[in-house]
């Protein structure tokens, strides 16, 4: 049997670290280590090629990390990359090993949310360009209409720490509204992007109180146990020390400033080339 080790958490920046977050909640007991390729992020404006290279590159990397299940705790990256991956390189890299994404299990969930099936997406410009909500939410229930607004200035507030501030109300405001204008039926809504969450009191600040938030750190945290549960053979080669290391492409100091932002705990950083 192969060495034990840690759950691997990737994302192209800083917001995979709420998901992060909500996993640990659900699951304290194991080993974790996050890796942030923050030296090359944004991934979004990115081409679908450049986006699977760069994943890629992080998965091989975390997997020589000892890592045997890799979650992709990163919607450009689940929505460009995760595909790929799963069914082209997993095959030569090594079949046993796994990666997941943040897209599919957030999906599964609205329809059991949804009464008028009329759902939306606030996502970034990569995701939403990528269509992969309105693809993946079409196989599973097809009667379901999707409308996507992209929210390009809501990571930059996070990650500037302004996301508390008078300022965000505007960008946060015009585009829960113009998402709304696109159809007035909606009543449940995915925060596509990881960092959304850090902008919740916000957002329920102008959201009308009849419609449904998707978030998707408790959705992926509940997803992963499940999914450990129903695969054992994955599950049994995950080490349980309950410790967490962390991983950047970008200055260590760098990280642990912007990174203290999402993450609430000691910080033990180490810098990684991919």
């Amino acid at each position: 049997m192969k060495e034990l080790g840690p759950i691997a958490v990737f994302d192209s920046g800083y917001g995979g670290l709420t998901v992060l977050n909500k996993i640990r909640q659900h699951l304290p007991q194991y080993d974790y280590i996050y890796l942030g390729d923050n030296a090359r992020t944004p991934y979004g404006t990115r081409s679908f090629e450049v986006v699977y290279e760069y994943t890629l590159e992080a998965v091989k990397k975390l997997f020589s990390m000892g890592a045997h299940l890799v979650i992709l705790a990163c919607n450009t990256a689940s929505a460009k990359a995760l595909r790929n991956i799963q069914q082209k390189d997993l095959p030569h890299i090594d079949p046993s090993r796994r990666v997941l994404g943040v897209i599919r299990p957030s999906v599964e969930l609205v329809d059991e949310l949804s009464q008028t099936k009329h759902v939306g997406v606030l996502g970034t410009v990569g995701t939403v360009q990528s269509e992969s909500y309105p693809i993946e939410i079409s196989k599973l229930y097809p009667e379901i209409v999707v409308s996507q607004e992209a929210c390009p200035m809501w990571v930059p507030l996070v990650e500037n720490n302004e996301s508390k501030e008078g300022g965000a109300d505007y960008f946060v405001k015009q585009h829960i509204d113009a998402l709304l204008n696109k159809d007035k039926q909606i009543d449940t809504i995915i925060l596509g992007c990881t960092h959304y969450p850090l902008l919740i009191d916000k957002i329920n600040k102008y959201l009308p109180g009849n419609i449904q938030l998707v978030e998707q750190g408790d959705i992926v945290g509940e997803s992963l146990k499940d999914y450990l549960y129903r695969h054992p053979e994955i599950e049994e080669k995950c080490s349980k020390k309950s410790s967490v290391q962390f991983y950047t492409t970008e200055q260590v100091s760098k990280f642990k400033q912007t990174a203290g932002i999402f993450f609430e705990g000691e910080l033990n950083v180490q810098h990684v080339v991919l």
